[in-house]
């Protein structure tokens, strides 16, 4: 039942809602002034780690898929990796617009001048090319073996993501949540290597 239900628009539309719902309710928190005292740094601070969640979703579709044996958990993957772009879009448009006043020459001087806003900026650069070669025709035009070593880009953001966020909470010497994250994607990417590397040896055991 589960793995049919996956199949169906009901379930498409309810991804999609649950994975929209983070940014409702900010909106609602916004109308209702229920931000806290300071509002901008809850704005970003709330949008970075539904992109940091939807990092961790979106890299957990293979291995569950693989270990479940659900194939119809792939028909999602561009789903959720189109949701951390938009978390990740909304948490740095609140930095330039909340946090810097839109003020251009400031936002260059605190990229340069702070690290890890840098690698935060690195982060996204690199998860909108991901979001813009995400499409069918983009497939098509860059070819299947191309475009997956282009979204394999996704691994560099998410160790660029946690760098991020460890290098903002080192003032604070703050490591709790930076360690669940840190936990989580390096348990994923390792699964992924463990993975590649048995596909490896099973082709260099293959008899020519």
């Amino acid at each position: 039942m589960g793995r049919q239900f996956l199949l169906t628009r009901a379930a498409w539309w309810w991804v999609l809602c649950v994975g929209l719902w983070p940014l409702l309710w900010l909106i609602v928190l916004t109308v209702q002034d229920g931000l806290g005292a300071n509002p901008a740094e809850y704005l970003i601070r709330a949008t970075g780690d539904w992109t940091l969640r939807g990092l961790c979703l979106g890299l957990a579709i293979t291995p569950l898929r693989v270990q479940l044996g659900w194939p119809e958990l792939a028909r999602y993957r561009r789903m959720l990796g189109l949701l951390t772009y938009l978390y990740a879009c909304l948490h740095l448009a609140c930095y330039v617009l909340f946090d810097m006043g839109l003020d251009l020459q400031e936002i260059v001087q605190d990229v340069l001048k702070r690290p890890f806003i840098w690698l935060g900026v690195s982060a996204w650069l690199l998860l909108s090319v991901m979001a813009a070669t995400s499409f069918n025709r983009a497939v098509r035009w860059l070819g299947g073996a191309r475009w997956q070593a282009l979204h394999s880009v996704v691994y560099a953001v998410a160790v660029l993501a946690v760098l991020h966020f460890w290098w903002m909470r080192a003032a604070k010497s703050n490591f709790n949540e930076v360690l669940v994250y840190a936990v989580i994607l390096g348990a994923l990417l390792a699964w992924r290597l463990q993975r590649a590397w048995q596909r490896k040896r099973q082709r260099a055991a293959k008899p020519t």
